[in-house]
């Protein structure tokens, strides 16, 4: 009994890690597509594209989860997953922004 419940326990918590991780550097890598994309100079941080970027990041993101075995339970682990892709898209393509890195 003891058993199941820490392989119960152990499944959850690389559930838990590989949602997260795969959120984040979703975000990263979308930060960094609309720094290649869309450009890093004053009017790019005004463009509409990269928020439609991150948005794409975020749509595949929740197929691809299902098809590597991980449902989302409910309302709540989808909005996580577009939390922490917004989240990292917008400091990883605000601090390129700032910096007017060329990629």
């Amino acid at each position: 009994m003891a058993t199941e419940k820490a392989s119960e326990r152990r499944a959850a918590h690389l559930r838990s890690i590989t949602v997260t991780s795969l959120a984040s550097i979703s975000g990263i890598v979308a930060g960094f597509a609309s720094a290649m994309i869309v450009g890093t100079s004053k009017t790019a941080a005004t463009d509409q594209m990269g928020l439609t970027i991150m948005l794409a990041f975020v749509v595949v993101q929740l197929p691809l989860l299902y098809l590597m075995g991980y449902e989302l339970d409910g309302i709540k682990d989808t909005l996580f997953v577009a939390f922490m892709t917004f989240s990292l898209w917008y400091i990883t393509w605000g601090i390129l922004l700032i910096n007017h890195v060329e990629l």
